[in-house]
């Protein structure tokens, strides 16, 4: 199942992408007498009522819904409880920058106040000159998680999503200490515009994950690729504090592209829809 956020009314609502459409979660309800959550994030915090939509969705196929190109797009969720960054996974990223490969994930968090989604705007701060940007492939966790081996980490994965992760560069490079901060201002963190269910990935290895801006493509990889696998990087979090529902891991990236005012920059990833987003300078 492919879901998505939208914006309408001054409110924020969850829906079905059906090929060219949205099926809002509020208009099955209306429909079939249901009840099911009309956010995104309550709905992956409620596994059985999740399951259910599941099913009744298979049967959706001729209902109305409207035009994809008629909405906003919000972010699917802006609550999540944690959001897990990766550095260096790509082992040709690494290589590019000179960098050792680590023999762990090399991880770090972003809050909650630096989601956008898409088509909104990175903006750049003015304590910055070298913001980066760069496309991932993100993994939402569907339930609680602790202690899990990777060979169960599938069974705790409610979907993927296209991530596009900012980093002010030259904070980082003053010291790596900065990191936190290098990674933490407001629209340095976009997801969206859909959120894929895992069962409609057949071979996560397979997908390319791409930098695109303006157009060109700054870097693209499989994720085949990655230094510690999806499934891995659930596994090592796991044993170090308990994952929730909703919780995000951006996998890494191929590669990174400096952005600045009147970009445009994209992540693109095998059979998603393009997560996009504008480059302005903060007010």
């Amino acid at each position: 199942m492919r879901l998505c956020s939208y914006r309408t009314h001054n409110t924020t609502e969850a829906g079905i992408l059906l090929q060219d459409k949205i099926i809002p979660i509020s208009q099955i309800n209306s429909e079939q007498r249901t009840h099911f959550p009309i956010r995104l994030q309550s709905l992956i915090e409620n596994l059985s009522e999740f399951k259910s939509l599941t099913s009744l969705s298979q049967k959706l196929t001729s209902a109305s819904g409207f035009p994809i190109d008629t909405v906003r797009f919000s972010p699917p969720y802006l609550s999540p409880p944690k959001i897990w960054g990766i550095g260096l996974n790509y082992r040709d990223h690494a290589s590019d920058l000179g960098a050792q490969l680590p023999t762990e994930p090399a991880s770090f968090m972003k809050p909650r106040t630096s989601i956008i989604g898409h088509e909104d705007s990175v903006l750049l701060p003015r304590e910055s000159e070298r913001v980066t940007a760069e496309a991932e492939l993100g993994v939402i966790i569907g339930k609680p998680c602790k202690n899990v081996t990777e060979e169960a980490a599938d069974d705790y994965i409610f979907g993927y999503v296209p991530i596009i992760d900012m980093t002010a560069e030259d904070i980082l490079q003053k010291n790596p200490r900065f990191l936190t901060r290098a990674k933490s201002f407001d629209t340095f963190f976009s997801f969206g515009p859909s959120v894929i269910t895992r069962d409609e990935i057949e071979d996560l290895s397979d997908l390319t994950v791409s930098t695109v801006l303006n157009g060109n493509v700054v870097r693209s990889n499989q994720v085949r690729n990655m230094t510690f696998s999806p499934k891995h990087l659930i596994a090592f979090h796991s044993h170090g504090m308990t994952l929730e529902p909703g919780d995000i891991i951006s996998t890494g990236t191929p590669g990174a592209g400096v952005i600045r005012r009147g970009d445009v920059v994209e992540s693109k990833i095998t059979n998603f829809p393009t997560l996009k987003n504008y480059v302005k300078d903060a007010d």
